[in-house]
């Protein structure tokens, strides 16, 4: 008797731990979206009058619960606010619109936001072998322990130009859908696509891209994607997203891929 109510109190634990949560995301996701943050979107991200009626809800929904379970902090001064976590709020969940789960970015705590690009310094290994730190100047940063940083003021100029190719929440949360594998490497959780596809498409692009920023060649994607297979497919992304048909002209395969991954066609959009 008391090894089956003992079973009974652990399946009923089981099923709240597990449901519980569902309907409260649920709850959140349609919570109406506050006309405040609407006009943010218009006058922010010209993109978002592009998209379908459907995918309008759909990413105010998945706003809705980014601004809820993550942490936004203010650093060097930068006061918070709705516009700056509305702003990129809508920028990360674009990766997300097709996502078939719930959750977003379930590894992630805290978005940290500098007011300008902001200087790190980390070590850097020497052409002699040495290791020496070096000072760096950034727009983003994408951490493993669940935090994303970045540059105000580079958020804005990419979310207001959706056509350069060049979008620091784009490239830093593709980083974070990478990491979602247990290491960024250029390969995240693939949900459709053919993991042989995927690295035969990808490994060859990068191989291509290396080999046309070593011989200073006009590109597609920006040359920093060929720094190694992890910062290519955060590159591939933004010009995914902002360059859609300047990239299925030269890198169909590529472009085949990532649409297959992201389940969206961004050539609507523009």
């Amino acid at each position: 008797m008391i090894a089956t109510l003992f079973l009974i109190l652990i399946v009923v634990f089981v099923f709240l731990a597990f449901y519980i949560p569902l309907w409260k995301n649920r709850w959140i996701r349609n919570k109406p979206f506050p006309g405040t943050w609407h006009s943010i979107l218009e006058a922010n991200l010209p993109v978002y009058s592009a998209l379908e009626p459907e995918e309008k809800t759909k990413l105010q929904q998945l706003i809705n619960l980014f601004i809820s379970k993550k942490r936004f902090e203010g650093c060097a001064g930068l006061e918070m606010t709705d516009e700056i976590k509305v702003t990129i709020s809508a920028q990360a969940c674009l990766l997300l619109l097709q996502h078939p789960k719930t959750a977003v970015y379930p590894k992630l705590y805290s978005v940290l936001v500098y007011p300008y690009g902001f200087r790190t310094e980390r070590e850097q290994r020497q052409k002699d072998g040495t290791v020496a730190l070096a000072a760096h100047n950034l727009s983003g940063e994408s951490w493993s322990n669940g935090k994303v940083v970045l540059s105000w003021d580079d958020v804005v100029s990419g979310a207001s130009d959706f056509t350069d190719g060049r979008n620091v929440v784009l490239h830093e949360f593709a980083h974070q859908l990478d990491s979602a594998s247990g290491s960024t490497n250029g390969a995240p959780p693939l949900r459709r696509n053919c993991y042989g596809s995927w690295a035969k498409v990808l490994s060859g692009e990068f191989e291509k891209l290396k080999w046309a920023s070593l011989r200073h060649h006009k590109t597609t994607m920006d040359e920093y994607g060929a720094t190694n297979p992890a910062e290519f497919f955060a590159v591939a992304t933004e010009t995914f997203f902002e360059k859609p048909r300047q990239l299925s002209k030269k890198h169909p395969k590529l472009y085949g891929e990532l649409q297959e991954y992201y389940q969206t066609d961004p050539r609507q959009w523009h």
